[in-house]
């Protein structure tokens, strides 16, 4: 081949290679402007994909608080672990020591990655301590990550348990206060884009999607310092009688309010492994009973508004007894002749029953549904009872009768305050809050001001020097109730030995600011009387209230003094 031939083939390959190269170059420019022009979006997302995540903002639970803004539930922030199996099943050597720090065996955390190595997301322990949590996370266990949560947490405990209720795991409420105002208290979640590496762990916050909007707080009417108060003394006596239960209600008069609320047996929210079902029960909105001799001075005021009796009456109890069809009632001691003051101070069911038999057939019945009984109290707690007023188009004498002195209804013991608050406030039915109320509250007239007076005065003997319950006397104030001691009931009757201990009233008598019942159940031993189990620890809870409230005493020292000097051990 010549020399110009050979030239000629190289300059032919020379041009062809220029030539493939330049549509090598021309193809790959074609695919740059393909991908930044055509598919930049889909691009743009399949990349975000693999290293953008929306990730959730926890909003955090409204703060429950009672009426001075001491906080009474709380979220605080703490750490859940979890896992992804199909990486963590390849850390086999990390099993022991992940095991060991999250305080389980290794068998079962094995059985649990191995069970759910399908699965891409299984919780290894929640709402941990954020340090512990650290200390798993820098181990640096592929497949082991970290989770930002709030758990609940109730600074008061025991003492407030009922009352404000408990969440679940997820913060959702589940009883009380907590369940009652779920919507206002729980928060909506905020979302904010991040960059995440491989081991899903956050790069950078890229920016924010939506702001987390916290839940709204809830201001309790309770007074912390009153309900410990409350729940000291009523756990100490149902430990010294004992007995089987207890609850303590206080309601200020004028606003409805409850000032304290508390039950016995209690548990802890922040632990309820060990609680038992009965225990979570609010027993003073739930647990009905009937309230016995407490119901006598509304008899009386039902006597007063029908006009055939005064509060000078007299009506006569002797032999201590009445035969009321094929039944007998008694009293405890043969009282003669007697006024109407005397049958709330003596506690006579013969008084009692005469009176509502001279009376119109459903007028105890009208009265009583009038005060609340058999009625909600308005308070909205999550399975609140209404208790059991009978309603009848005949009444039998014998019913009447024993209605008159608090056989054959129920009540709860929310209710049965409620009641007592009526009296105290003039005849005013004001409903029942367990908020905090700003301003004064507008109440219905259901009973003539001055027969609820009279009625209230009537009571102040109950604790004077011949009452049943001079042990509910409280250190400089006038106090006005009523004892109560009521055989319990069963599936089978009335129970012989066991009782309910009752003590119902208001201070101070010349202006009642608060309305109280004290109802223990079952005590044990001879001393099972309202005046002797039920009116001492109204008298201390009652004390420390009024004290609180700041409210001025309405007795002189030597009048206390005198009253103290001829006190002396019921019978």
């Amino acid at each position: 081949m010549s020399a110009a031939t050979e030239n000629q083939h190289f300059t032919w390959r020379y041009l062809l290679v220029l030539v493939v190269m330049a549509l090598a170059a021309l193809a790959v420019c074609g695919r740059l402007i393909y991908l930044q022009v055509e598919s930049q979006d889909f691009l743009q997302d399949q990349g975000d994909r693999r290293v953008l995540r929306a990730e959730t903002i926890p909003a955090y639970r409204g703060i429950i608080q009672d009426r001075n803004g001491e906080p009474l539930a709380v979220s605080t922030p703490v750490t859940t672990l979890w896992a992804n199996p199909k990486e963590l099943v390849t850390q086999q050597h990390a099993w022991g020591v992940l095991a060991q720090k999250l305080g389980m065996s290794e068998k079962l955390l094995k059985n649990r990655i191995l069970h759910s190595q399908g699965k891409q997301f299984i919780y290894l322990q929640r709402h941990m301590n954020p340090a512990k949590a650290n200390e798993i996370l820098q181990l640096d266990i592929a497949g082991v990550y970290e989770l930002e949560e709030r758990r609940r947490y109730f600074p008061a405990s025991e003492v407030t348990a009922h009352l404000v209720g408990f969440t679940d795991i997820d913060e959702v409420g589940q009883e009380g206060i907590e369940l009652a105002f779920e919507e206002q208290l729980k928060g909506v979640d905020g979302k904010k884009r991040v960059i995440k590496d491989l081991r899903r762990r956050t790069i950078k916050d890229v920016g924010l999607i939506s702001s987390a909007v916290p839940g709204r707080d809830v201001t309790l009417s309770i007074d912390l310092r009153a309900q410990y108060l409350a729940y000291r003394e009523l756990l100490t006596a149902v430990k010294e009688y004992q007995a089987s239960a207890g609850t303590a209600v206080a309601l200020d008069i004028e606003t409805g309010e409850v000032l304290a609320m508390v039950n016995q047996p209690s548990y802890n929210p922040n632990n309820r492994a060990r609680a038992d079902v009965a225990s979570l029960r609010n027993r003073a909105l739930t647990d009905v009973f009937e309230p016995g001799s407490t119901v006598k001075p509304f008899t009386i005021a039902a006597a007063l508004e029908s006009g055939k009796w005064r509060a000078d009456s007299l009506v006569e109890t002797a032999p201590g007894y009445l035969r009321v069809g094929r039944k007998s009632i008694r009293d405890l001691n043969n009282y003669g002749t007697i006024d109407l003051t005397t049958v709330i101070a003596k506690s006579s069911n013969v008084g009692s029953a005469k009176l509502a038999l001279s009376l119109e057939e459903n007028a105890l019945h009208d009265l009583f549904s009038r005060l609340g009984l058999g009625q909600a109290t308005g308070a909205g707690f999550p399975g609140e009872s209404i208790g059991q007023l009978p309603a009848r188009i005949r009444w039998r004498p014998i019913e009447i009768a024993t209605l008159s002195y608090g056989y054959g209804l129920s009540v709860t013991a929310l209710q049965l305050t409620q009641a007592y608050a009526v009296l105290g406030s003039g005849g005013i039915k004001r409903p029942v809050s367990l908020l905090k109320v700003n301003g004064d509250v507008a109440g219905e007239r259901v009973l003539d001001e001055k027969i609820a007076r009279q009625v209230v005065h009537m009571m102040e003997n109950v604790t004077g020097e011949h009452g049943t319950a001079k042990r509910a006397s409280v250190p400089g104030y006038r106090v006005a109730g009523k004892t109560g001691t009521v055989h319990k009931l069963s599936a089978a009757g009335y129970l012989d030995h066991e009782y309910l201990a009752v003590f119902a009233g208001v201070a101070p008598v010349e202006n009642p600011r608060i309305a109280m019942v004290v109802m223990i159940d079952d005590p044990k031993g001879d001393a099972y009387y309202g005046g002797l189990v039920a009116a001492p620890v109204f008298s201390r809870i009652m004390a420390g209230l009024l004290r609180v409230k700041n409210i001025p005493p309405d007795k002189t020292v030597e009048n206390f003094a005198n009253l103290v000097e001829k006190d002396t051990p019921e019978s």
